[in-house]
């Protein structure tokens, strides 16, 4: 046992051997004929189909099941700007992820960028070798700069775990509470505060889902993002609107959601007392929430909270969402992760929260009971089932809207079109 988690996780990352992931190979090499087949002379045969038909790179290479996790180090976890090499163990731990609860291989990439521009040309230059990019732990605004040109640029899939990821997991248990609050989406008046990345994408997807521009009420370091601000991003721009309202405290004055994306302990007992009956609170700062949970709890006994930790009930994870999105995109060789996937791997999450939960995953999280209801809206990240539930879903969306390159069957019950998106 070890005395302080620091001594712990340094060494959990240098013994036996250092860092988190490494190379296997898949086909065996153990005599003449087989070193023959794996390189010269029988590698020709491969090349040689790819160059006549690129698509057989799918069928010949682990491109299909291979997905680049790559930053420039600009924003990694709650530590800021690191740099790229400091980024590593970051990157490594993502692909310790996407293999454990998907079965997806993963080089991680850290780039020294001087600009927006040369990330992206770097990240050109190598997505041959990728069936998806995973873009990680990059500051915004660049972040979305950054997206939206390579989206454009590429034809495989492009997927900012902090943007989406985030967005995906707080849409499918909100969805939930909100039910159990007896309250809509379309007729709830939400304060986001917090307006980077996961702000803003957020936002964005509950906008999709039936969330009304106008009950929405984004702040930022400055206050709320309101019409008559001249220092706001595109991205902030979009979301302003017409309001007398200044503050976080005067935005959550009778405000059915918080969700925060922030920063820890900006929350006042009074912003809580403040707000609508019935209220949800996602307090997803990490570690340390927007507002404890104790405190939230002792404060209004009617409400339902969420937080990026595991310690609490409804733990916001992003692990719920990017390896099995990805599985789902990869399994059709999918061109993109387009907005109706997003959909479909929230509502495939929202509905798994519904069901009963099997034995072993009370088991491994120690739990004598689990049930759809205040302290549990979204899945637990080790539920067997979200392999077999939410791929699926994503796969199913990709080839409805035409962003699969092959077809597969989707069998099993609660994904098809009426049940893949949360909307309805």
């Amino acid at each position: 046992m070890y005395d302080d988690l620091k001594t712990a996780a340094l060494d959990y990352h240098e013994k036996p051997i250092p860092g988190k992931i490494a190379l296997q190979t898949t086909k065996p090499c153990t005599t003449q004929e087989e070193l023959s087949l794996a390189y010269t002379p029988g590698v020709a045969e491969p090349v040689r189909a790819i160059e006549q038909d690129p698509e057989a790179a799918y069928r010949y290479t682990a491109k299909g099941n291979l997905v680049a996790v790559i930053t420039d180090g600009s924003a990694v976890l709650g530590l800021g700007n690191t740099g790229a090499l400091a980024s590593k163990p970051v990157m490594e731990g993502k692909g310790v992820l996407f293999k454990r609860f998907a079965n997806i291989d993963v080089f991680d990439i850290e780039v020294n960028a001087d600009s927006p521009e040369d990330f992206i040309e770097t990240v050109v230059r190598i997505s041959p070798t990728f069936g998806g990019i995973n873009l990680e732990d990059i500051a915004a605004p660049h972040c979305f700069h950054i997206e939206q040109t390579l989206m454009k640029r590429l034809d495989i899939p492009v997927f900012h775990d902090d943007q989406h990821g985030t967005a995906i997991i707080t849409a499918a248990g909100l969805l939930n509470a909100l039910e159990i609050q007896d309250k809509s989406l379309a007729e709830a008046r939400i304060v986001c505060l917090g307006a980077g990345a996961a702000g803003v994408a957020t936002l964005s997807l509950l906008v999709a889902l039936g969330a009304r521009p106008e009950n929405i009420l984004a702040v930022d370091r400055n206050g709320v993002i309101h019409e008559e601000r001249d220092d706001l991003t595109p991205e902030k721009r979009d979301l302003a609107v017409a309001t007398n309202a200044r503050t976080l405290a005067d935005a959550m004055a009778g405000a059915d959601v918080f969700l925060g994306l922030s920063g820890p302990n900006l929350v006042s007992e009074a912003m809580l007392k403040g707000m609508a009956p019935r209220p949800v609170v996602f307090a997803l700062s990490n570690p340390d929430p927007e507002i404890s949970p104790a405190l939230a709890r002792a404060t209004r006994d009617d409400l339902i909270m969420a937080t990026g930790r595991s310690d609490y009930p409804n733990q916001v994870n992003n692990v719920l969402g990017f390896p099995f999105i990805f599985r789902g995109a990869l399994d059709v060789h999918a061109r993109a992760i387009n907005r109706e996937m997003h959909i479909a791997a929230a509502g495939a999450l929202r509905d798994l929260a519904r069901e009963s939960v099997p034995q072993e995953v009370l088991t491994a999280y120690g739990l004598e009971g689990l049930a759809f209801g205040p302290d549990y809206i979204i899945p637990k990240p080790f539920d067997p089932r979200l392999i077999d539930r939410v791929p699926p879903a994503v796969s199913r969306a990709a080839m409805d809207t035409g962003v699969a390159r092959r077809r597969v069957t989707i069998a099993g019950a609660g994904v098809g079109p009426e049940s893949a998106g949360p909307g309805g």
